[in-house]
């Protein structure tokens, strides 16, 4: 307090002193750890009000100090040195680096005379702090007055684009930089893959990347984010081996997306061999990169050296304990989610909308419902969360799997918001398993409005009804699914044996060795029957032609 009394009392003392009006706001701001630039300049600086003012301004940006800031913009009105329009320029990078873009905006279009700059500063800073419209109208504007534009002009456009996913303008940006023969820029290049690959369109994306004569390494990781954002994740490890063999440098984003990559294909010797590429590299300490190591491992088995990732973040926040606790969920380890719940919160960090997801999830695998409850309450009450569709969801398939068919179905009534359909589905499927024909009708009603071409809903109503001896009820829903909806797309399930994948799908018949299959298969059936397995026919539908 004593250190904040003092910044002030000599801020505001010196900052009506004519020529030392700047000095005060200088002083103050440097009381905060000021940087060897900071201390250097005075130096630099001739003895003129304007450049005086300048350093100040920018010492001012570099420090996030908003409130002197403002006092000097202050000062400059009060000595009449606004007509500069490097001041004005020096005044909306101060105000957009301390995140006051309305003031930033203030002073642009008070200018009465902008250059390039101006534009430039205020169009990127409305593309980084997420106003793309603004970013985008603003352009439209500088356009209409007919002024110059830049390289960094079209970029920062460009990335205001990659924000609402505003494809169509980025095409048309894309064309306005091939007539101003700026297209092959290393930026304007870079923020073009960046949109195509994050908006879908990843040919076009391939076209931009394969044309440009040299890449950045952002460059190779937008595209490897692109190919992982759109599941295409054996095309992202190729490129990445690409990137390999061209010697390209590393960041954080391009790992932990390619991990991401191989957590999608549950490849687990890709995944190791990247983990020891990042560790050889040094990023194994990034947060991110961590994170992402510990949910590629639980997502390919192995939760135990996902812990063991986990141990070895020497300062955690909130995302790895996020992560850590999904991966014990996912793997039914209710006991383990629900320790690592309480550690988090004994170190002082505070359990977020994801940390609940994750708990609940926990307690649905294992029919926790009371312990499912109160963290529901706890989460209400203690950390003041709303709860959203998703901590919803985990309750009610909870509930469900616990045979509280009724008390499920009350939750959907009671609930603030519309149902989900995989709402709906998880009931329609708890119904099934507890035999509530009546609430599976209802369930499936919904479904069918939410969903009428998912022959999933149907053939799970008509397995409830054969369950049931409803033979007229299964046959018209059979006829229905012949009549007016696709086939169900074939389930498929895939193995990797010595670095080869090995793809089945029902009734295979392609893989060359399906008789040796079949044959172990017919061994393991005999030997369940020797130790008194039977078969649960409960479901079947009975009496009904394939």
């Amino acid at each position: 307090m004593n250190t904040l009394y003092k910044y002030r009392r000599i801020f505001w003392v010196t900052c009506f002193i004519p020529f030392e009006n700047f000095s005060g706001v200088a002083a103050a701001v440097q009381l905060q750890a000021p940087t060897p630039e900071d201390l250097s300049w005075r130096k630099k600086c001739n003895n003129t009000r304007m450049s005086y003012l300048h350093a100040v301004l920018q010492v001012c940006a570099r420090n996030k100090a908003a409130i002197e800031g403002k006092a000097c913009h202050a000062q400059a009105i009060r000595l009449g040195l606004l007509q500069d329009t490097t001041t004005s320029n020096i005044l909306i990078n101060m105000y957009c680096k301390s995140g006051l873009l309305p003031c930033a905006r203030k002073v642009f279009d008070e200018m009465p005379a902008r250059s390039l700059v101006s534009w430039n500063t205020l169009i990127g800073s409305y593309a980084q702090n997420g106003e793309a419209q603004e970013a985008l109208s603003l352009f439209k504007f500088m356009q209409r007055e007919g002024n110059s534009f830049s390289e960094y002009t079209i970029s920062s456009v460009l990335c205001a684009c990659v924000a609402i996913c505003a494809v169509f303008v980025c095409k048309q940006l894309h064309g306005f930089a091939i007539k101003a023969a700026i297209d092959s820029n290393i930026f304007v290049e870079t923020a073009l893959v960046d949109v195509y690959a994050k908006s879908g369109l990843l040919n076009d994306a391939r076209w931009v990347f394969e044309s440009m004569r040299e890449r950045s390494v952002v460059t190779w990781s937008c595209m490897v984010v692109g190919y992982v954002k759109n599941e295409l994740f054996e095309e992202a490890l190729l490129l990445f081996r690409r990137a390999q063999i061209t010697e390209v440098e590393h960041d954080q984003f391009i790992f932990s997306s390619i991990i991401c990559g191989c957590a999608g294909l549950s490849a687990l010797i890709e995944g190791k061999q990247v983990h020891a590429i990042i560790f050889k590299t040094g990023f194994g300490s990034n947060i991110f990169v961590a994170s992402s190591l510990i949910d590629m491992y639980a997502k390919c088995g192995s939760v135990e050296e996902a812990y063991t990732v986990f141990t070895g973040i020497e300062e955690k926040n909130v995302v790895p304990w996020n992560t850590m606790i999904s991966s014990f969920a996912k793997h039914a380890r209710a006991l383990e989610a629900m320790i690592s719940f309480e550690k988090m919160q004994q170190l002082g960090l505070y359990p977020s909308e994801v940390t609940y997801v994750s708990v609940l999830s926990a307690c649905s695998h294992m029919g926790l419902v009371d312990e499912a409850k109160s963290y529901f309450d706890l989460m209400i009450r203690e950390h003041n969360l709303s709860p959203n569709v998703i901590h919803y969801s985990c309750m009610v398939d909870t509930l469900g799997r616990a045979g509280k068919i009724s008390e499920a179905y009350e939750l959907i009534q009671r609930m603030p918001f519309d149902a989900t359909a995989s709402m709906w589905g998880s009931l329609l499927a708890c119904c099934r398993c507890h035999g509530n024909l009546e609430l599976a009708e209802v369930a499936a009603r919904h479904l069918f409005e939410m969903e009428p071409d998912n022959a999933g809903n149907h053939v799970l109503l008509s397995n409830i009804y054969a369950a049931n001896e409803k033979w007229e009820e299964v046959a018209r829903a059979r006829k229905f699914l012949k009549e007016r909806i696709d086939k169900k797309e074939r389930g498929k399930s895939w193995i990797a044996i010595k670095d080869e994948v090995h793809m089945f799908m029902v009734g295979e018949l392609n893989h060359p060795k399906i008789a040796e299959i079949y044959s172990n298969l017919d061994n393991l059936v005999e030997e369940m029957k020797i130790l008194g397995y039977e078969v649960v026919t409960e479901h079947d539908l009975l009496e009904v032609e394939e």
